[in-house]
């Protein structure tokens, strides 16, 4: 395989996008587990158990909803700075930096073109949860709910996507493309 050579421009833009995902699933995954609005509830119920403190299961939820809210803030915090990144990847191409490539290209192999739809695929899903997002937090309210139930989709197609794309990168890094976790880090390919 060839040289592969990230520019600075590619791999800051790259690992800020991949940080914001992850930073995006670890408040999804603490909304779905340990911070989950029922969880919440039943450790308030538990506690004034040993009080003479009574709520009511819709007091408790609305207390527990409004303890786990500054984690949600940054859910959505982090969906901002993932629009604007994601902007300014789609942009880049324009510029001559991190071209979007043509699956539909007869000279790639079918590997090649699996790789490159599935970032086309990739990016359409990302496109579709970062306007739903934005449409749940800044759109009129009687679009909340239809958005809301197409943006938790997004947990599906981002976990499987960076499984496929973990797996492709180590199995690229031990076999035909040595060093290409090191160029995306580094930006120059150790060749060894």
């Amino acid at each position: 395989m060839g040289n592969t050579k990230y520019s600075k421009v590619y791999r800051i833009i790259h690992w800020a996008i991949a940080v914001s995902f992850l930073l995006l699933l670890v408040t999804i995954f603490l909304r779905l587990t340990w911070m989950n609005k029922y969880n919440v509830a039943d450790i308030i119920q538990a506690y004034l158990s040993g009080t003479d403190q009574v709520l009511s299961q819709e007091q408790l939820i609305d207390l527990a909803k409004n303890i786990r809210q500054p984690m949600w803030s940054w859910h959505i915090y982090i969906g901002y700075v993932l629009v604007g990144l994601f902007s300014i990847r789609l942009i880049l191409p324009a510029f001559g930096h991190m071209k979007i490539q043509n699956p539909l290209d007869k000279t790639l192999t079918t590997k090649m073109k699996f790789q490159k739809w599935t970032y086309i695929i990739f990016y359409f899903c990302v496109i579709v949860s970062l306007v739903t997002g934005l449409i749940i937090v800044l759109g009129p309210k009687e679009l909340k709910k239809s958005m809301e139930e197409i943006h938790v989709l997004s947990i599906y197609y981002l976990i499987a996507f960076i499984g496929i794309h973990l797996a492709g990168v180590l199995i690229a890094e031990f076999t035909n493309q040595k060093g290409i976790i090191s160029s995306i880090v580094s930006g120059s390919k150790n060749d060894k």
